[in-house]
């Protein structure tokens, strides 16, 4: 198992909210399952720059912390799908607000990150 070097700094909200989404993709994959893309496939072909593996284990990451529930159907080959728990659900007005504010700064946040 993965050991921190850095020990846990769970004293805000902040805190906690960045330790459950921390991860490149972990938003965008709350996003696509709640428009419906729920199989792992269909989350690759929405993101195609994240390798399956990196998908897989934030995937993962996500249903350990009851954001996500993974359903596994008893066929061959197997299938799977993902989808939003409850609690997960409660996060889209906040990724969408997030959303949105990127989309109205998004010449400012283009220049600054372009910079680098």
């Amino acid at each position: 198992m993965h050991e921190r070097k850095i020990p846990l700094n769970l004293n805000c909200g902040l805190d906690l909210i960045g330790e459950v989404l921390y991860g490149k993709w972990k938003i965008r994959l709350l996003w696509f399952i709640n428009e419906g893309h729920l199989r792992p496939s269909e989350l690759q072909r929405k993101i195609p720059d994240a390798s399956r593996r990196v998908l897989n284990i934030q995937l993962k990451e996500l249903e350990e912390h009851g954001l996500v529930s993974k359903k596994i159907y008893a066929q061959v080959p197997p299938k799977v799908e993902y989808y939003l728990t409850d609690f997960g659900k409660t996060l889209i007005p906040v990724i969408s607000a997030l959303g949105n504010w990127g989309d109205e700064h998004q010449d400012r946040l283009r220049k600054v990150i372009l910079k680098q």
